[in-house]
């Protein structure tokens, strides 16, 4: 997704060989027609699944706006984002996984309450990012638990080589990236190169 790739050339903040920060956009201020083609975007790349999601799945708090402008593009179907603490108005049954957050250094819980994901419906996962794939696999232990059927993973960003997007392959799970970050080097962004939007190539954040 070329308009994505720019935006965090553009915008985007490399720290280190490890983080990309992308706050002026994604996760702390949203830019809503980009988050309008980010999510027109997921429904052309899981078009063959279109009208068979019953539920898009994600996480707090970065993933729920992205999942919502999602849903319109496949008929509004409910979003449902796992809590990351307990908090004290949770207080039904619920699913439960544990997650190692790379960045924070912590582990920490995220968890669903069981009326919201039912045996049998089939879920779209869709995330901000896709780093080390603690969250995804977060998100996959807690439909396993419902006995749900997991259609596909929907990331906006993911990067590469922390291996995250193996992961879930490698378990059988099919997984769309709009941009995919190969590595991160010299304050350089280096997207993987895509046969089906061109040649990305390598951008550093002046565009060269």
């Amino acid at each position: 997704m070329d308009i994505l790739k720019e935006r965090i050339i553009s915008d985007g903040v490399a720290v280190g060989t490890e983080i990309l920060k992308v706050d002026s956009f994604l996760n702390h201020q949203i830019d809503v027609k980009l988050f309008e083609q980010i999510g027109d975007e997921f429904r052309r790349r899981f078009s063959d699944i279109e009208r068979s999601v019953d539920k898009i799945l994600t996480v707090e708090a970065s993933g729920i706006a992205v999942a919502a402008f999602t849903s319109r593009y496949f008929g509004y179907p409910p979003v449902v984002f796992a809590k990351k603490e307990s908090v004290n108005t949770m207080d039904e049954d619920y699913y439960f996984s544990e997650v190692m957050s790379f960045t924070r250094r912590k582990l920490s819980s995220v968890r669903i309450a069981k009326k919201y994901l039912r045996a049998g419906e089939r879920v779209l996962i869709i995330d901000d990012f896709l780093a080390h794939g603690q969250a995804a696999l977060g998100l996959v232990n807690l439909v396993a638990q419902a006995e749900a059927e997991i259609l596909g993973v929907g990331i906006v960003i993911e990067k590469e080589f922390q291996g995250g997007s193996r992961k879930l392959r490698k378990k059988g799970f099919r997984v769309e990236s709009l941009a995919i970050v190969e590595r991160i080097e010299d304050e350089q962004i280096v997207f993987k190169k895509d046969s089906e939007v061109g040649d990305i190539g390598n951008y550093s954040r002046e565009g060269e």
